[in-house]
């Protein structure tokens, strides 16, 4: 009978630890997340969440497909929402923000190059740059659970500094049905 050494005692409680690590991390892989055309999560990298005031819509920017896009999930539905026009081929989508409902989806996009903050319409499915003038760089845009108003960083004066962009009394706003709206 072989008389066991500390020295492999030690050996026997590395080989365990080693033995039940591996197994938790088996158990946490990519395999055990749910895939499929219909699934929030998939094998590529997904980022910068937004969700809409109701919280029922969650939007971000996938590399699903081979290609960098905003998506817009339905968490109600379990569901992707088609959004024709928004992603166009070879263009920056970063940084979406949501209404109340999800109807408008500020975002960052590229135009000759620039960054420019632009808003999407999922009710008339049509994108618009709202800054097409801005002598600087522009970032994080942020929009009003109504829908009005834009906020985003720009370094217009050599700084980063904070716009609100209201985008003006006459636009259709973003508001629960039935739900009265006061003005500012």
């Amino acid at each position: 009978m072989k008389k066991l050494t500390p020295r492999f005692r030690l050996q026997i409680k590395t080989h365990w630890s080693l033995l039940f690590s591996l197994i938790l991390l088996a158990s946490c892989s990519s395999e055990n997340i749910p895939i499929g055309p219909t699934s929030l999560n998939s094998r590529f990298t997904e980022e910068q969440p937004a969700l809409s005031g109701n919280g029922r819509f969650l939007a971000f920017v996938s590399n699903r497909n081979g290609a960098h896009q905003l998506l817009v999930y339905d968490l109600q539905q379990q569901q992707f929402v088609r959004i024709q026009g928004l992603s166009r081929p070879n263009t920056i989508v970063e940084s979406p923000s949501l209404s109340y409902t999800g109807r408008y989806i500020a975002y960052i996009t590229s135009d000759q190059g620039r960054p420019v903050v632009a808003l999407y319409d999922r009710a008339a499915q049509q994108s618009q740059i709202l800054t097409p003038i801005y002598r600087g760089w522009v970032r994080n845009p942020s929009i009003s659970p109504d829908g009005r108003y834009v906020v985003f960083e720009t370094s217009a004066r050599g700084q980063w500094d904070i716009e609100v962009l209201d985008r003006g009394p006459n636009i259709e706003l973003d508001v629960a049905n039935g739900a009265t709206v006061n003005a500012p």
